[in-house]
């Protein structure tokens, strides 16, 4: 079977999977009371269950399974993985259960913030034992260097972790994470087709065909929530996903993509938290400093608001197709400007 056509039923396979799975996870919660209510930082104004990441999860496993079991895990070559590319696909995969855990125990019984970071750093940890690791960064007037492991390991942690809450920060909006991070995934499966990694585009269209899948039911107004389950499984899978397909090349382009396919969630948490420290609150409690709330405080409706981070998100993407060198990159790059220009153009119309 030609690789690519793996990666096409790896996200028809997913979206399948999330579209029939969704509605039977949202009849259980709401007969278990499983549900977020209503609250001063909510936009929602009715109880939501938010128990959604179980879908997405199911989606991206059962899509992986199937796709391994009939050898769809192949090199570029196209020939099976050796052993240590297999165990960082499954370092992403089983690391993304882990994540999904922590966050399905957090959505159903409540976890303490600091009991929340120490299981991500454990888990990541181990991911990055069995071959998720970054193992060069592009350092200012010195270009790619090589990382010993006592620096690979902090900072690969910080990283899926800190993907990982990114995503969850965001998921404010009906369909925002869900949108924000399927368009990122879909960007994430051209790149590291074009970088010949087949295997780990694997994982982004699975991921991709559950996130978008999952729109069905949670884009504005939305029946379902992904919950901490769904965006820190998301979070930490595309974060997994940029250093076993991107990062992994020596080429400082290859080393940045990741980082800026993801920057509008980097850039939204990174802002909040020295926003917070600058004002003396703890970078825990939560608030209305995000960008969706600034944009809604602007006088956007709850849609144009998504529809607006989506261009933010397809914007920075098209500029990863540029950097990495892929033909017509910088066509699509352009083409996103012109989109993100008009949509701001009409933000700023609305708003007046």
């Amino acid at each position: 079977m030609p690789s690519n056509l793996y990666h096409f039923l790896a996200f028809i396979i997913s979206a399948a999977v999330v579209l029939i799975a969704t509605p039977i996870v949202r009849k259980i919660g709401l007969k278990s009371g499983r549900v977020d209510l209503p609250g001063n930082r909510k936009v929602h104004k009715q109880p939501m269950v938010r128990l959604g990441g179980i879908s997405i999860f199911l989606g991206t496993l059962v899509a992986l399974l199937v796709i391994w079991g009939s050898g769809g895990f192949i090199d570029a070559q196209g020939n099976h993985l050796a052993p240590p590319e297999e165990y960082a696909i499954w370092g992403v995969t089983i690391g993304g259960l882990a994540f999904f855990l922590i966050g399905l125990m957090d959505d159903l019984f409540g976890l303490s913030p600091f009991s929340r970071l120490f299981m991500q750093a454990a888990v990541a940890s181990i991911a990055w034992h069995v071959g998720v690791s970054i193992d060069f960064l592009t350092v200012p007037f010195q270009g790619l260097t090589s990382l010993p492991d006592w620096v690979s390991l902090p900072v690969t942690v910080l990283w899926l972790v800190g993907m990982a809450n990114a995503i969850n920060w965001i998921d404010g909006l009906d369909g925002l994470a869900a949108g924000v991070s399927g368009i990122a995934a879909v960007i994430m499966l051209v790149v590291s087709l074009f970088m010949e990694q087949p295997a780990a585009a694997l994982i982004a269209a699975s991921l991709a065909g559950g996130a978008l899948g999952f729109l069905r039911y949670n884009f504005n107004p939305a029946k379902i929530f992904m919950g901490d389950g769904g965006a820190y499984f998301m979070g930490f899978t595309l974060a997994g996903v940029g250093v076993i397909g991107l990062v992994k090349s020596v080429t400082t382009a290859a080393v940045f993509l990741p980082y800026l396919i993801l920057a509008v969630p980097i850039l939204d948490m990174s802002a909040v938290i020295v926003d917070r420290l600058r004002t003396g609150t703890s970078p825990f409690v939560a608030d209305k400093r995000h960008l969706h709330h600034r944009l809604l405080n602007l006088g956007l409706s709850h849609r144009l608001t998504v529809l607006f981070i989506y261009a933010l998100t397809l914007w920075v993407g098209s500029l990863a197709l540029a950097f990495s060198g892929m033909p017509s990159g910088l066509t699509y790059a352009i083409g996103a400007t012109v989109l993100l220009s008009y949509t701001s153009w009409w933000v700023r119309q609305q708003c007046r």
